[in-house]
């Protein structure tokens, strides 16, 4: 298989993350509104990005499958906007679906309510569905995020259920978004 192409949309460029772009991910952490809906507004240090992140990102990057965390950047100037991450739902569990693919997204405050986290998240799932053929995509959200809930629906996710997301770093209750059969019409 050949590595997954996200095509730039009219504003955005997607390239999947490795350990090279801990410095990005490190900055974006560290703005405690982009961090209040992941741990309450903890800022990541640099051992978490290094220690953490990083090695669970490369667990599951798979450039073949798309899997990773994509970096956005703004095609006019390259500019660091944030990230959108791709992975089979449940990936650190024993239900882990690689048909199923959980989308997530956390960008600079700064960019908030341009669209650019639907635009890039919407250009990432439809080049899965092209390219792989993958139909269903889910994200996980805090209730009382209504921000990501609204780029959610504009992705044609509904709400499932509201239960405990079990991962080795945290277990918290959450509301499960997902769009099945998805197309790219």
């Amino acid at each position: 298989m050949n590595k997954l192409n996200i095509p730039d949309t009219e504003r955005l460029n997607c390239q999947l993350m490795d350990e090279s772009d801990s410095e990005l991910l490190w900055e974006l952490d560290q703005d405690e509104e982009v961090m209040r809906f992941i741990n309450g507004g903890k800022k990541s240090t640099r051992d978490d990005i290094r220690d953490i992140l990083i090695p669970r990102m490369m667990n599951y990057r798979n450039s073949e499958q798309g899997w990773g965390i994509w970096k956005v950047l703004l095609k006019s100037d390259a500019t660091y906007l944030g990230w959108i991450l791709v992975r089979p739902m449940h990936f650190f569990s024993e239900d882990r679906a690689d048909d199923n693919l959980e989308l997530g997204w956390r960008f600079h405050r700064k960019f908030w309510g341009n669209g650019y986290a639907t635009e890039a998240a919407r250009a990432i799932m439809h080049a899965i569905h092209e390219q792989r053929g993958i139909t269903q995509f889910s994200a996980i959200v805090d209730q009382d995020n209504f921000a990501s809930i609204g780029i959610m629906k504009k992705l044609g996710m509904v709400f499932e259920k509201r239960e405990i997301f079990k991962d080795p770093l945290i277990d918290t209750v959450v509301d499960y978004y997902s769009v099945n059969h998805y197309s790219s019409s």
